[in-house]
């Protein structure tokens, strides 16, 4: 009985030509289940909360405020999309079809590169606010985000079909048997382009945003004693400056440290299996600062913490209350 038990197959009537089942521990199994499920389902929500904020609140229509809803967006379809189908490669084998297996992972490579590339222009966004403050207002308007935004999603949706093109001209091509999925991709392009590039830009941009915000800070300080009343304009102005550097670095921070492993194995060369307790936890890291995101906006502006307390209470059903101070 035991040797029947390890030579089950995924497809018995295929014989030879169907994978053979290999099951992980049920308790491992269980495990992975209720932290998905439940990672899921709270990036949904949080992230839901981010959309309605900054979609009714008029007060919060500003081109930042526009990078973090289309981040937002972003991070929910990772928990509406991604991180279920994510819950399929728990089981022993694939039974949904070639195609629905190239489809699976043209949604993560969508909503993981569009959240990349969405930190990027979040990072240039605030590299012009405090680089370049007066002119912010001229360079960074609603118009242009909202064409950087729309530019962003169909880069990302274009990239990761031609990036999968081979494999949905013929799906099922490199499975080895039936009940595998598997796809092929061209690691080293997706290295760079998904990985190394746009790393390396937020990373240069936010040393260069702290490097200047600590030196106006420093500026404005130096003059304190020519005018009494600059004290008050000089610590007003370092406080929301290093702010705005420190938010922006506790973001890229969570960022790198949830990036960072899954592609560090990638450049080492090591071949993750498919479906592997390695592989499975390199990706749900990846997949969870979808959900890190909402949690912390909610530490560092106060606004969503307002905003959720709207709309947790029904207070947004009100007539006008998308005019509520909420700055």
């Amino acid at each position: 009985m035991e040797t029947l038990d390890k030579t089950v197959l995924c497809f018995p009537q295929l014989h030879n030509s169907s994978c053979r089942k290999h099951t992980r521990p049920h308790s491992e199994a269980l495990l992975i289940y209720i932290v998905l499920s439940s990672v899921s389902l709270l990036t949904v929500f949080l992230n839901l909360l981010v959309i309605i904020s900054i979609s009714h609140f008029r007060q919060l229509h500003t081109p930042t405020n526009l990078l973090l809803l289309s981040l937002g967006v972003s991070d929910f379809l990772v928990g509406l999309l991604v991180m279920p189908f994510q819950i399929l490669l728990i089981e022993p084998c694939w039974l949904l079809g070639d195609l629905i297996c190239v489809m699976f992972y043209c949604l993560p490579f969508i909503t993981v590169n569009t959240s990349v590339v969405n930190m990027v222009l979040i990072s240039v966004d605030r590299y012009v606010a405090i680089c370049d403050p007066l002119r912010y207002p001229s360079k960074i308007t609603q118009k242009r985000i909202k064409v950087s935004v729309l530019l962003c999603w169909l880069y990302c949706v274009i990239y990761s079909f031609l990036f999968l093109l081979d494999n949905l001209r013929q799906p099922g091509k490199y499975n080895s048997c039936y009940g595998e999925c598997v796809i092929n991709i061209i690691g080293a392009v997706d290295i760079v382009l998904g990985f190394i590039l746009p790393i390396s830009s937020i990373i240069i941009l936010y040393m260069r945003v702290f490097v200047v915000a600590v030196s106006q800070a420093r500026s404005m300080r130096s003059h304190i004693a020519a005018v009494k009343l600059q004290r008050s304009v000089t610590v007003t102005v370092k406080k929301s400056e290093l702010k705005a550097a420190r938010n922006l670095g506790v973001i890229v921070a969570v960022f790198l440290m949830c990036y960072c492993p899954f592609y560090c194995i990638a450049l080492s060369g090591y071949d993750l299996t498919i479906g592997s307790s390695t592989n499975t936890l390199m990706d749900f890291l990846l997949y969870f600062n979808s959900c890190l995101n909402p949690v912390i906006y909610a530490f560092l502006y106060p606004w969503f913490r307002k905003t959720v307390k709207l709309i947790v209470t029904l207070e947004i059903l009100q007539p006008n209350s998308f005019e509520t101070n909420i700055l």
